[in-house]
């Protein structure tokens, strides 16, 4: 019998190039409510970042993009910058999908914490988060962090600090 194949396996994940800036840009801009950076900044992680962020595509077209880094004076964790997923590749787990393949990558191979921060009232944020520490069987804890009136000057919203504790990889290998 003939299997159709799903959009859940068209999509093809990579590491971006500076060519994918404006495309990624985009991206951002299709997906409100995110904060939009500069394209130059889109650009720069697409160069300086590769490594750490990553791109899915559809038929060729972006449709997710996860920009991060590993902390410069804290090599055992990930800092998740910004997650975007496409209206018309929504519902196939592709951010979750996407968070794992980076902690897969060899440069997040001492990685046992992530991080990022989110909005109190931003649910979508919450519920991946949520969901992804629960798959990986980690700990996730949060606390404000760049406070509205202190950081932002009452313009934005408190960014509440989440971490996720992932199990360390012995940890995993002795319960398997």
């Amino acid at each position: 019998m003939h299997q159709i194949k799903s959009r859940h396996d068209d999509v093809q994940f990579r590491k971006p190039d500076a060519e994918d800036g404006a495309a990624i840009w985009e991206l951002i801009a299709a997906c409100k409510p995110l904060d939009e950076n500069s394209m130059y900044c889109n650009l720069i992680q697409c160069d300086h970042f590769r490594d750490t962020c990553i791109l899915a595509e559809l038929d060729g077209t972006p449709v997710g993009w996860i920009s991060g880094y590993v902390l410069p004076r804290d090599p055992d964790t990930f800092f998740v910058w910004q997650v975007a997923v496409s209206e018309k590749a929504r519902g196939l787990g592709l951010a979750k999908r996407m968070l794992d393949q980076l902690l897969t990558r060899d440069e997040c191979e001492d990685v046992t914490r992530m991080q990022t921060t989110i909005t109190k009232d931003n649910d979508a944020s919450w519920a991946l988060f949520r969901s992804f520490a629960d798959a990986q069987d980690g700990e996730l804890d949060h606390e404000a962090h760049f406070e509205s009136d202190t950081h932002f000057q009452g313009e934005h919203d408190t960014e509440h600090m989440v971490t996720i504790h992932l199990p360390e990889s012995d940890e995993l290998d002795a319960v398997a």
